[in-house]
């Protein structure tokens, strides 16, 4: 396979680079350590300056003001901010403009994607459920009212609620199939309430009570809200990805500088050997992701196995691997590692985070066995 990366994908990263070389990854302090401190909204100034860079209309038809790029080129943005911890939405308002473009009615691409392209326009997704292990789009039912629908239901979790204009919720119908809903934020009947990450980030739990929305509002299409979850998945092993080079590198920077006996402690076989293993990990990663995000992106259309094996194998090195890079970086760090005027412990948090929002590798690694079971490849 050729990880070659086109003109236009590398453009993205160096623009991305330019965005994110002022963002400081220790703007928020851990409320672990901080009590109190929590970030109650998303970086709007930050925000501005992806807009004006074309970032937020990456992944954006040029029909609509954007540049028409595919996954593998949000992904290597989302790696980006994730080495700087950058607190905007570009996952979820990515990805739910990129299911709106596939999946919705035309008047409803038009309607959305211009804005968020512009900028103008903060989308976000309920990925979670009511417990955060069920399948999302069980929280909530969905039932038909003439033209319109009718919603009503809990989901949890809901990463920048309180600052998106549009949530996209997955739920159900009668008969069990999965719609997509677009329900902007202060929608009658939609209640948030507030919930933190281990990140200190501002969550919500969405309450739906007979929530009423016209027609396009809805999306019904077949394989919606599934192709939206993976590509969510898959950016998130992106941002694992990021933020685990950027521990790594840290790492090694501190382990150059750190002595013990008169020799670097870098120079230590003990410590060389952990580096050498959490590199692995993260190649690991990196490799796994870019299969998945270029499957989700129609490559090898007509494979043996669905893409979401190959999003399978990307949670299972992205949950792991993120987990043992922080792990190694405490451990070498010693205890300047725990030092809040150093930034380790909001990795560490963010790490955690995103590890918890993958879930664990065991279970996708039983999603991998049933898919296998039911496309054998032999």
């Amino acid at each position: 396979m050729d990880f070659t990366f086109t003109e236009e994908q590398q453009a993205a990263v160096d623009a991305a680079k330019a965005v994110f070389a002022g963002v400081s990854p220790d703007a928020v302090p851990s409320p672990a350590l901080t009590p109190g401190a929590v970030a109650e909204d998303l970086d709007r100034p930050l925000w501005a300056r992806l807009a004006a860079a074309g970032l937020l209309g990456l992944v954006v038809s040029p029909e609509h003001g954007g540049a028409g790029l595919d996954p593998v080129a949000l992904c290597l943005v989302l790696r980006e901010s994730a080495r700087v911890l950058a607190r905007v939405p570009l996952l979820e308002t990515s990805a739910v403009a990129m299911a709106v473009e596939r999946y919705a009615p035309r008047e409803t691409a038009a309607a959305l994607l211009p804005r968020v392209a512009r900028g103008e326009l903060v989308l976000t997704a309920a990925s979670q459920g009511r417990t955060g292990h069920d399948p999302a789009e069980r929280a909530v039912t969905a039932r038909r009212d003439g033209t319109g629908w009718i919603l009503d239901g809990v989901q949890t979790a809901v990463p920048w609620a309180h600052g998106a204009d549009v949530l996209a919720v997955p739920a159900h119908t009668p008969e069990g199939a999965a719609v997509l809903a677009l329900v902007p934020r202060t929608h009658d009947g939609l209640g948030l309430a507030a919930q933190y990450s281990t990140s200190g980030e501002l969550l919500a739990e969405l309450t739906l009570d007979a929530v009423r929305l016209d027609g396009a509002d809805v999306i019904d299409a077949e394989g919606a809200w599934e192709w939206l979850r993976e590509l969510l998945t898959t950016g998130t092993c992106a941002l694992a990805l990021g933020l685990g080079e950027a521990v790594l590198t840290m790492t090694s920077q501190y382990t150059g500088k750190r002595e013990q006996f008169g020799h670097p402690v870098a120079t230590f076989q003990a410590v060389a050997v952990q580096a050498a293993d959490r590199y692995i990990d993260l190649r690991a990663m990196e490799v796994t992701l870019w299969q998945a995000a270029w499957r989700l992106g129609g490559g090898a259309e007509g494979a043996a196995l669905p893409a979401a094996g190959d999003v399978a194998v990307a949670k299972i090195w992205a949950s792991e691997g993120v987990r043992r890079v922080v792990q190694t970086a405490q451990h070498l760090h010693g205890g300047f590692g725990a030092d809040t005027d150093y930034p380790l412990h909001r990795y560490h948090a963010w790490a955690k985070h995103l590890e918890l929002s993958l879930g664990p590798a065991s279970a996708h690694e039983d999603a991998l066995g049933d898919l296998l079971a039911a496309h054998p490849l032999g």
